[in-house]
């Protein structure tokens, strides 16, 4: 079996169950109804912690051989955080490939295996934010920063400032795209489901839902596939 046709239907799959059963704090779109493996992520910050109100865009990338292979998530958003990099890249085990590298100070069991996903990306990257790792920072200078907070139990307020600014940042991008932050817990754990289109579905991408469609393709090009084989963040009371 092709893996680009196995990667596509997980993907397709995936989308399903995160429509029918959403992540809290999460809303997930494709870039382009036409390619599943762009996927755009609109992170609402968790009540209750610093980054409460926040509107954070990001991006997945996915790899023609997923799951077996991780995909890349990048914030479009500014972000100052010990585990992002400069460029929005995300630095987190559960996105770094399955091989052994004692020099990271990572366990093989930590890393990307095959039955980790994109719910389990969402709440790895949601946690984070919450809770950085200062053992391996992607970003020295916030790392050192958010220390500094930390060990003065909250009264150098230089990291907390940074981020409450860029909170405050994203709320003309929310105005922009007509969303609604949640603000309260109660509407943070609301799951809505997606909209139906017009034409009474309750995908966005019936099409890619066929099963039998799929497997009859995949039956007739399976000979001809060519695939080169070669800490937290709560307030302070």
């Amino acid at each position: 079996m092709c893996r680009p046709r196995i990667s596509q239907k997980a993907l397709m799959l995936e989308m399903k169950s995160l429509q029918d059963e959403p992540v809290e704090g999460f809303k997930i779109t494709l870039v382009d109804e036409s390619d599943m493996y762009n996927w755009e992520v609109a992170i609402f910050g968790p009540p209750n912690t610093h980054y409460q109100g926040g509107y954070f865009k990001a991006r997945i990338k996915f790899p023609v051989d997923y799951p077996y292979s991780p995909p890349a998530f990048r914030f479009l958003t500014k972000m100052w955080h010990p585990n992002i990099y400069e460029n929005g890249d995300v630095c987190i085990s559960i996105l770094h490939p399955p091989v052994d590298d004692p020099q990271s100070g990572e366990l093989p069991s930590e890393r990307w295996n095959p039955t980790q996903n994109v719910r389990t990306i969402l709440l790895s990257v949601i946690s984070l934010l919450n809770e950085p790792n200062t053992f391996s920072p992607a970003n020295v200078d916030a790392s050192v920063m958010y220390r500094k907070w930390r060990d003065s139990k909250g009264k150098d307020r230089e990291y907390i400032e940074i981020i409450r600014k860029q909170v405050l940042s994203t709320k003309a991008d929310a105005e922009r795209d007509g969303v609604k932050v949640p603000t309260t817990l109660d509407e943070y754990c609301v799951r809505t489901q997606v909209p139906p289109t017009d034409d009474g579905s309750n995908l966005l991408y019936d099409d890619y839902y066929d099963d039998e469609e799929l497997d009859e393709d995949e039956e007739e090009d399976e000979e001809d596939c060519c695939y080169d084989e070669d800490d937290s963040g709560t307030e302070d009371s």
